[in-house]
């Protein structure tokens, strides 16, 4: 992914700002000196020295020193460059307009003076401070918006890292039941076999987008447990109570589910004999309540269930930054998890 320009300068707008700057350049010294032709004289001389000095710095002298932290060496190229162009200002003006060079200073001069060099380079260092303000103005918003770009994008392929995934076991498993009830013929394959495909579906398709319908996550939910039903027949008991209006509710993808699994990987799949996961879904207001319990051995917790925390902490963190509320409680040997989501 590639961040759009917040604002590319082209060549029609250096020659605008180039115009409109020797327009009112123009403008001002004219109404000073009131000799309007005069002004004009002048700054056709003088505006080529400014922009040869300030793209000269832009383009040159920065980069090779400043970017380099080269100052010293900067400093020397600068101030002879200026120096340079001053004394070429002078001869221009002195032999094609005026040999009344400085009308404006304390007095006439008819030579190139160090006083006249001085107020003329500081004059140049005004312009060029000025264009080189602008230019790292607008270089400073650019950085910034393709650092926020890249942040986001970094952000974005976390998350779909975070919530990517269900177990290949839980396929595995899947499968391996599929293959056992077509050997025997069952009544149940068609329908296990539609189940499965539709979770894939989901899960292959419908989960792209940052938001899914709760409707959906839901029905996916439903056909993860149909299987599993299947997988652990009436050794598992599960209870799942949906409550509120989740037709226009919106959820990131996967997030549910994503606890659900979690429930059996370190759940059901350690105790198998009255294993229990009681499920709650409430959609209130602007608010998804969601709940989860289930029943565990504790001498069978892997290390790793306090990675995945970190891992479900981490994804809500970016999907429902400052809208969410999180909360894990292990009494008994039985894990609660109770998530609230702000829409």
């Amino acid at each position: 992914m590639q961040a759009k320009r917040l604002f590319k300068i082209t060549r029609r707008h250096h020659v605008l700002f180039w115009s409109v700057y020797f327009l009112l350049n123009m403008l001002r010294w004219g109404n000073y000196f009131d000799d309007y032709l005069y002004s004009l004289k002048t700054n056709i001389i003088g505006f080529p020295v400014h922009m040869i000095l300030v793209y000269l710095n832009i383009i040159v002298l920065m980069p090779r020193f400043v970017y380099k932290r080269k100052y010293f060496m900067y400093i020397i190229f600068l101030i002879a460059s200026l120096l340079l162009m001053v004394f070429m200002k002078f001869n221009l003006t002195f032999f094609l307009v005026s040999e009344n060079i400085w009308p404006e200073g304390p007095s006439v001069i008819h030579d190139f003076t160090f006083t006249y060099a001085i107020d003329m380079m500081i004059g140049e260092l005004y312009v060029i401070t000025f264009v080189t303000a602008i230019k790292i103005t607008m270089d400073w918003l650019e950085e910034q918006k393709r650092v926020a770009a890249l942040e986001k994008m970094q952000s974005d392929t976390e998350l779909l890292f975070l919530r990517s995934q269900i177990s290949p076991h839980f396929f595995f498993n899947t499968l391996n039941n599929i293959y056992s009830l077509s050997i025997e013929k069952s009544e149940k394959t068609p329908r296990i076999i539609l189940k499965l495909s539709e979770l894939m579906r989901y899960l292959l398709y419908e989960t792209k987008t940052k938001r899914q319908s709760l409707e959906k996550e839901i029905i996916c939910i439903q056909n993860y447990l149909d299987l599993e039903r299947i997988r652990y027949g009436e050794l598992l008991k599960i209870n799942m109570n949906i409550s509120g209006d989740i037709l226009d509710k919106k959820i990131a993808p996967i997030l549910l589910l994503s606890f659900v699994e979690n429930a059996f990987k370190h759940g059901v799949e350690n105790l198998r004999d009255n294993a229990f996961i009681h499920i709650d879904i409430t959609s209130k207001n602007k608010e998804v309540l969601f709940q989860i319990e289930n029943n565990f051995d504790e001498n069978t917790l892997p290390e790793k269930s306090g990675i995945e925390i970190k891992n479900f902490k981490r994804r809500l963190a970016l999907a429902y930054p400052k809208n969410h509320n999180l909360i894990f409680t292990n009494v008994d040997s039985v894990y609660n998890v109770q998530l609230q989501l702000k829409q």
